[in-house]
Formats: C-alpha cells, structure tokens, sequence
C-alpha cells in the first residue's frame, strides 16, 4: 500500500530541471557528508591512540568496504525499481518492491557478516597486515565487530535507498544527522573510557573523569569502540527508518506482507543489483589493492594513505550526491517515457560538478598539510602528515574528473544500466588504477607518490571513457513497462 503521510518527495519529471535536481541532490551530499562524519569521528578519536592505531583501522576499512560493497550494490536495486515505478506511475508495485528489498539486502548482510567475520584475518592478511603485529591485533578486532553489525549498517542504507528513489531525500538526512550526533557523543567514550580521555581536557572536567574512573575502572574499547558506536548509532537509526516506513507517513507505506519474497522480484533485484554490487565492490578492491600497495612502502604511508582518501571521501561528495540525484531524475523520467529529459539530467549535474570541485580542490590544494595535521598525533605524525599532504596534492588535481565519472555512472545506474556501470567501473578501478599504481610503485621505483599519480592517471581516463559512451545515448532504456504494471525485459 502507499500512504501520502508527509510526502517530501520533489518532482523531477515536470519544469525546470536544475532546481529539482539541486534539492533532490544537495540533502544527499549532506547526508554523505555526515556519513564521512562517521569515519572522520572515528579516526579522529582513534589518533588519540597513536600511529598503530591509525594505521589498524586504514587497513581495516579496505576490507570492510569490500563486504559492505557487495551487500550495499542491491540497495540500487531498490532506488532504480522505485523510481521507475513511480514515474511510470504503476503505484501499486512500489510498497511490494521496496519490502521484498528489504528483506534481500538485509539476508545478503547477514550472510557477509558470517562469513567476512570468519575470513577476516585471511583478508587482513591480503591487504598487507602482518600477524603478530599490533596493527594486526587491532585491524582484527576493528573489522571484525563491524562484521558482526552489517545488518544493522544495511537497515539504514536501504531505507536512504528506497526513499530516494520515491524522490524524499530529506528524511534520510533528518535521520542521518541524529545518527552522526549519537556516534560523535559516543566515540570519545566508547574508544577512551574514563582514562586519559581528552574530551575530559578540553573541558576542564579532569576531576569528573578521575571520578567516574575510580568508580568504573572502565579505559574504554580501543579501536574496538569506534566499531561499537558506530553499530548502534546505526542500528538506532535502522529501527526508526524502518517504523517510518510501516507507518506510511514518508510517501511509501509498508504492511508485512510486503516483506515475503517473490521470484519474479528477486529476480528483478538480482539482475540490477548484482552488476552494481560488483561496481561498488570494485571500488573496494581497488581501494584494498592500493593499500596492499602502499604497505610496501610503510607503515606511514598507509596512515598518510588513510588519513587522505577520507579527506578525498568528503571532498567528491558533491559528485557523489549529485550521482545519486540523478540516478532518480533519470529513473523517474525513464519510467515517464522521457529518455531526453533524463540524458539532459545528466549534463546538468555535470556541470555543476566540474566548478564544484575545481574550487575544493584549490583548496586541498593550498591546505593540503593542515589538513592532515587535524588527524593525527604521536611520534610518526611528521612524516605521516608529509606522505598525506602528498596523496592530497597530486590525486586532488584529478578529483573533477572522478566527479564526472560518478555522475555519468549515475546515468547508468538509474536507467538501469547496471552491467555498462560495472564494466567502466572495472576496467578504471581495477585495470587502470591498481596497473598504474603498481608500475609506479613496483618497476619504476617511485615510492607512494608513484601511487598517487597511478590513481590521479586513472582517474582521468575513467571520465573519459565513460563519458564516450555516454554521448552514444544507447543506454537510455528502463527497466519498467511505462504502459503497464510490471518490469519489462530491458538489457543492457
């Protein structure tokens, strides 16, 4: 059933384009800018801990990225199916295919926890960890209690998902924000305890910290406790997303029996997710290959590799965002028999991504080691900010072509393209990148900078080949009936 509730969705099949497509996109940017928030919290309150620190949770978020990404992949699913629908305005489809969603991604979760819980030192091992080591010990711990909380992480990305595609991203935000709260006012705890923590400091609160100290004896989780706020500040969030479905007060309306699986929608589930879980997962990989890369350089770089790439996470947001918002101006338009309005989508949110992040990245640019500098303290911090400040300054001249890349793959995900985003996705992440990256580094000697003019190179031939093909315009076909109920076959 649907419910009209408190609807926030925008139009975007009808007037101007712009306007929608920048309040359909600017709540996503800020959502996943208080995503980053997360990981930027998290390293920020384990540096306290020192360089091993640091350095353990790098290693760790290659892998977890990995799994995340093969479950995170079915969540486009959900947006593209949604999205479709309703610009088709087959109404009646979108509380069925949103449930069994749901239901799908939250099994395949599961199913990764297990098993990347179990393979989590063999991973660790493959991104260049040594056993015995105290990065070992950490990244072990770290990754795997985020392994064991993947469900409730993947309640909240497929609620983002699925009222995304319906075209409300400001409910997502809304629940983002409280989520990024409850994570910033537990990390300092959960990580630190009662002993030594600096918040205490800052404050002037010594004496409350002694206190509650001698009355707990409790110094905190470690690294371990920036992966336990983070599951239940998500959960929390996960909880909530799902009552505000089931109430029908957010366009979409739920019942429970919307949540049985069919075969003929997991089949459609399948067909658009699995091609972009493997694009998504091939970001990790490349992500996980690169690290393994680094490693070989030291133990610094792969903190000054960290410490960047969350940097680079928050500075392509926008494209990110605007990626996301044009996945649902194309889907809608797509389902409303409009393919020119949908590639038009498209060129708009190009454009608005290249000034976006030219100016950003003059500012990387010229701030490159202070940024660095806020993330990390110890005995290693001056050479970890010098390897940093590098990553920052060569990879961050090529942020503008990365954003046209995760626009344009945009396009593709939201017509449902799914396998044409995979294969580009690929072949830069995959073939380009960890080939370049490893010439550098490997044959030519360069050292980390060798790595980071790899994955700047890369990143320039991936806009170009994916905005090549774009231009063909071959790809515009949905993936539902715009006459009727029910998918059409489509193929990619």
């Amino acid at each position: 059933m649907s419910a009209p509730g408190d609807d926030r969705a925008i139009d975007v099949v009808d007037g101007a384009l712009v306007k929608p497509l920048v309040l359909l996109s600017l709540p996503i940017v800020v959502t996943n800018l208080l995503q980053v928030g997360y990981n930027l919290a998290d390293t920020f309150w384990v540096g306290r801990l020192g360089q091993a620190a640091v350095s353990a949770i790098s290693f760790s978020w290659a892998v977890v990225f990995l799994v995340i990404a093969l479950a995170a992949g079915f969540t486009v699913a959900g947006t593209v199916l949604v999205a479709q629908n309703k610009g088709a305005g087959n109404t009646d489809r979108i509380a069925n295919v949103a449930g069994q969603t749901i239901t799908f991604v939250i099994a395949v979760s599961a199913a990764l926890s297990v098993v990347g819980y179990a393979l989590a030192p063999w991973l660790l091992q493959l991104v260049g960890t040594t056993p015995g080591t105290e990065e070992f010990a950490l990244s072990l711990a770290y990754t795997r209690t985020m392994f064991l909380g993947l469900p409730f992480v993947f309640g909240f990305f497929i609620f983002q998902a699925l009222l995304q595609g319906w075209g409300d991203t400001r409910t997502p935000l809304y629940l983002m924000a409280l989520g990024v709260f409850l994570n910033v006012a537990a990390d300092p705890f959960f990580i630190l305890g009662f002993e030594g923590n600096v918040l205490f400091a800052w404050t002037g609160l010594e004496s409350l910290e002694a206190s509650l100290y001698a009355a707990t004896g409790f110094s905190g989780f470690g690294v371990r406790g920036a992966a336990l706020a983070t599951i239940i500040t998500r959960g929390i969030g996960a909880v909530i997303g799902v009552a505000l479905l089931l109430s029908g007060r957010v366009g979409i309306g739920l019942s429970p029996s919307d949540f049985v699986l069919r075969a003929a929608t997991v089949r459609e589930i399948v067909r658009i997710g699995a091609p972009a879980s493997v694009e998504r997962s091939t970001v990790a990989v490349s992500t996980t290959v690169v690290t393994a890369l680094v490693a070989l350089v030291g133990a610094d770089a792969v903190a000054g590799y960290g410490i960047g790439t969350r940097v680079t996470s928050m500075v392509v947001l926008p494209a990110l965002g605007l990626a996301r918002g044009v996945e649902t101006v194309v889907g809608q338009n797509l389902g409303a028999d409009q393919p020119d309005r949908a590639k038009r989508g498209v060129y708009t949110a190009t454009a608005i991504i290249v000034v976006c992040l030219l100016a950003l990245s003059a500012v990387v640019y010229a701030f490159a080691d202070s940024i660095v500098d806020v993330f990390i303290t110890g005995e290693s911090a001056a050479a970890v900010i010098d390897i940093g400040a590098d990553y920052l300054r060569v990879v961050g001249a090529s942020y503008v072509f990365l954003g046209v890349f995760y626009v344009v793959q945009g396009g593709f995900r939201g017509s449902g393209s799914t396998r044409i985003a995979m294969a580009f996705a690929f072949f830069g992440f995959i073939l380009v990148r960890a080939t370049l990256a490893y010439a550098l580094v490997g044959p030519l000697d360069m050292g980390a900078t060798g790595v980071w003019f790899g994955v700047a190179a890369a990143n320039a031939l991936m806009a170009a080949t994916a905005g090549l093909y774009f231009l063909r315009g071959t790809w515009a076909e949905g993936v539902v009936d715009p006459t009727g109920p029910g998918p059409a076959p489509g193929d990619d």
